[in-house]
């Protein structure tokens, strides 16, 4: 989004806002955050500087935390490495994703205190805009209601993926430090009750249509595709198939795709809701990462024996996935983004949510409400775009599984979704012990960071294992 200053006031503003919000605090705990700028009344006297304020937390999504596979690591290459999806080959010192592959995660590793330290600055942002538009006298009524709709998504987002890492996390609402340098634990129930009540409330608020050019502002359905993961996730089956429904029924706005290369790509017609790149001229930080010019790999690739469980005659395995050779050895990468360095204009953005999810959340809902032909028509819809046959699947059960499987293979090395999916369905130990050398069970959640158990003795006690 382009703007325009309307005064030498908000280009300061802008300015300041864009400093802040692209700096990592060390912990959210310490930092007397209110005294910032970003608080400051006089930022939410224009819609301009409010709007800078809101759309700052979407760069430092990207290039921050669990989204971010650059200047650190995101939850696709963590998590892909945690369970059974890719194979970590650094030998350095720092180890990017060694000990996620090696399931030695200790309350120290700086990766996650990443993830929970961006997160919670992240949300301190989102609460920070919801409470200055609340108190604007100059903001209309539709612009706070487009402002915090957002915060609210980005609120609920980040408290959602933070409990399904970390299990019972604070549900942080407001900007006092004092309060929250102190906060106890949410139970994971109430944590999904919040998310919940915050993903309507931004609905509400919210417009169907988006306000910016290529999906990468939230919209209502936006929300409602995180809501109905939610629901999912939670066995609401009735409400996850019912939200997944209302959004695949947008056909003026989404459309199914056939080609699969098209997926990822900037103007793809089924993505939801997507990251812009930093520049005009990048892409996304998967690309740049996971495709291998050569071999061997310098950091991760795919596990092989993910590669040899699609059948040959599935397209995903000829378009989604590539390979590059040294001597005997054969090694495999993610293909779904194609662009691994800077082209003249930006082709790829980092899709978040995309229709297809919504299918596999519908029909895993029916097929638990006993609809099974209607579970089998949403996944024969995506496995004849892969050129598979129907399912042969006809008992609950069997679809069930048969569900689960075609999600590995069609959202692998995608945003950890192999990873929560079996976390969900409790088949983390079935798939991964004596797969993964060093998993256990209390795997399935991640240390709080040692530094805030140390400052905030409220976090404790530690997660089991750790």
């Amino acid at each position: 989004m382009k703007i325009k200053y309307s005064n030498p006031k908000s280009k300061f503003w802008i300015i300041i806002l864009s400093t802040l919000l692209i700096t990592s605090c060390e912990s959210f705990l310490e930092v007397d955050l209110p005294q910032s700028q970003l608080s400051n009344v006089s930022v939410y006297e224009n819609y301009e500087t409010a709007t800078t304020a809101l759309t700052s937390i979407y760069g430092n999504l990207r290039d921050q935390g669990m989204f971010n596979e650059g200047a650190g690591i995101g939850l696709t290459g963590a998590l892909a490495n945690y369970t059974d999806e890719m194979v970590a080959y650094d030998e350095s010192s720092t180890k990017i994703y060694v000990n996620f592959y090696n399931n030695t995660l200790l309350p120290s590793n700086t990766f996650v205190s990443g993830f929970w330290n961006s997160a919670y600055n992240q949300i301190y942002a989102a609460n920070a805009v919801i409470e200055g538009a609340e108190a604007s006298t100059v903001l209309t009524a539709e612009q706070k209601r487009q402002l915090q709709g957002e915060a609210l998504f980005i609120r609920a987002m980040l408290h959602f993926n933070l409990s399904n890492l970390f299990g019972d996390v604070p549900y942080v609402t407001q900007t006092d430090y004092k309060v929250n340098r102190l906060m106890a634990r949410t139970e994971i129930k109430a944590v999904y009750d919040l998310v919940i009540a915050d993903l309507k409330s931004a609905i509400a608020m919210l417009p169907v249509n988006y306000i910016s050019t290529n999906k990468v502002r939230p919209n209502q359905l936006t929300a409602k595709a995180l809501l109905s993961r939610v629901y999912l996730y939670q066995g609401s089956w009735t409400e996850a198939e019912s939200t997944s429904s209302s959004i695949i029924g947008q056909s003026g706005v989404y459309t199914f795709e056939d080609e699969l290369n098209n997926l990822f790509l900037i103007g793809s017609k089924e993505t939801i809701w997507q990251l812009r790149a930093a520049t005009s001229d990048r892409n996304t930080w998967e690309g740049e990462l996971f495709i291998l010019p050569v071999g061997p790999p310098s950091l991760t690739a795919l596990n092989a024996s993910l590669v040899e469980t699609f059948s040959n005659t599935d397209l995903r395995k000829s378009k989604w996935i590539k390979a590059v050779s040294s001597g005997n050895s054969t090694w495999y990468y993610p293909f779904k983004y194609k662009e691994r360095l800077f082209t003249t204009a930006s082709k790829e953005y980092l899709v978040l949510f995309r229709l297809t999810e919504q299918y596999m959340i519908r029909a895993e809902a029916r097929a638990q409400l006993d609809n099974l032909q209607g579970a089998k028509d949403d996944l024969n819809k995506i496995r004849r775009r892969a050129a598979l046959d129907n399912t042969s699947a006809n008992s609950k059960t069997e679809l069930l599984d048969a569900i689960l499987q075609e999600k590995r293979w069609e959202f692998f090395a995608e945003l950890g979704h192999r990873f929560f999916d079996l976390k969900r369905t409790g088949k983390l130990d079935l798939n991964l012990s004596g797969v993964k050398q060093g998993w256990n069970t209390t795997d399935r959640l991640f240390p709080i960071p040692e530094k805030e158990l140390n400052t905030n003795p409220n976090l404790r006690p530690q997660n089991p294992g750790y």
